[in-house]
């Protein structure tokens, strides 16, 4: 099997099995998505849409976020992973977006590595999902399942994973194909016990058809 057949058809089967992948955080606005994204960060999609809709509704915009002291923005989001730095990094975020891009969050990733918490997971996350661009997030799930099925080898880093990536997959598939392999990497090829019988794409899985003969 070639690397072009490989991913032919696990990207096609992704498409029948998931034609309108979407990511599971929960939002009202690209600003809103941003503070969903940065909490997100070793931390499950479903504990920070626990937590928001409270935050949210304190702060709906950038400038009244960027007013608020650092140990109130720490109580909304004690209970996930490193809130100290994270309540950091949500006023440095909603003060750089007052200060330096008029509170609206930015639509390209040079300025948005410019915003504090944002590195560059978090700015294609951002690209992708609120405008459809061909960026794609590498996550752990993303690198994980795309070097177990076989769409990378051998990759060392997450930039490499989505420089291989964005390399195989047609332009207009990248949005899509970033929930894809999350959503595969979440609910059936998990870290410690992949769900193979479950899975579309084991024909193709390099993984599988190693494991499988043994």
């Amino acid at each position: 099997m070639t690397i072009k057949e490989r991913y032919e058809n696990v990207m096609r089967s992704f498409a029948d099995a998931m034609p309108a992948p979407e990511t599971e955080l929960r939002y009202d606005s690209p600003f809103h998505l941003l503070i969903a994204v940065i909490l997100s960060a070793q931390c499950t999609d479903k504990r920070v849409n626990m937590i928001t809709p409270p935050l949210f509704e304190a702060y709906p915009d950038p400038a009244t976020l960027a007013a608020a002291p650092v140990e109130e923005i720490f109580g909304y989001i004690k209970s996930v992973s490193y809130p100290n730095n994270k309540a950091r990094s949500l006023s440095g975020m909603a003060r750089t977006l007052v200060e330096e891009f008029g509170g609206e969050v930015p639509d390209n990733i040079d300025d948005l590595l410019r915003i504090p918490g944002v590195g560059r997971k978090t700015a294609n996350v951002m690209l992708s999902v609120v405008w459809g661009k061909a960026a794609m997030a590498v996550d752990t799930h993303v690198f994980r399942v795309s070097e177990r099925i076989g769409l990378t080898t051998g990759s060392k880093t997450p930039l490499e994973t989505e420089k291989t990536l964005v390399r195989h997959i047609p332009e207009a598939d990248i949005p899509r194909a970033h929930h894809w392999l999350i959503l595969h990497g979440r609910y059936v090829c998990k870290a410690r016990r992949p769900d193979c019988l479950n899975c579309s794409v084991t024909q193709w899985c390099r993984w599988y058809q190693r494991n499988s003969k043994e």
